[in-house]
């Protein structure tokens, strides 16, 4: 992923429609993640899409906010528009470990994913719209915390 200098991430749509601007998905983006915050995620699986290329990713734990954004953007905008892995029905969500794994390696990291046995703790904390390639960043919005402060007796935090 370093080749492509951009974080880890879960992506929820790629549209290659030229009626879809970078600004109509990034507006619903935003309403698919109004008032929602920092959002922790669990990995616990690594997997491989076959290819070719081979490409790992690691696997989320189910999540109700990460299909309920995927939904909202698929509401906003016509999912005919959008690469068919990415449509309802079809979207796996997952985060893209590797690309274009060679095929000399692919058995190697193919074992690797299957030896995988571990959690990895992950908070996402910003919503982002990128054209690629190369990937450039057009939009992004760093989701808040989340915690709600309430006020001691005494009025303090």
């Amino acid at each position: 992923m370093r080749v492509l200098c951009y974080r880890p991430h879960l992506t929820f749509a790629i549209y290659e429609s030229p009626q879809i601007e970078a600004k109509t998905a990034w507006d619903a983006m935003l309403c698919a993640t109004e008032g929602g915050a920092k959002l922790p995620i669990t990995f616990r699986r690594i997997r491989w899409f076959v290819g070719p290329p081979l490409v790992l990713w690691a696997e989320p734990e189910a999540s109700e906010t990460l299909g309920r954004w995927h939904a909202s953007i698929s509401a906003a905008i016509d999912p005919v528009h959008c690469r068919p892995h990415y449509r309802p029905g079809a979207w796996t969500p997952h985060c893209t470990l590797g690309t274009c794994i060679a095929d000399g390696k692919s058995k190697d990291a193919i074992a690797f994913a299957q030896s995988f046995d571990r959690p990895i703790e992950v908070i996402f904390d910003v919503v982002d719209c990128v054209v690629f390639p190369p990937v450039r960043v057009v939009a992004q919005r760093m989701l808040p915390d989340g915690r709600k402060i309430t006020k001691s007796a005494s009025g303090g935090p």
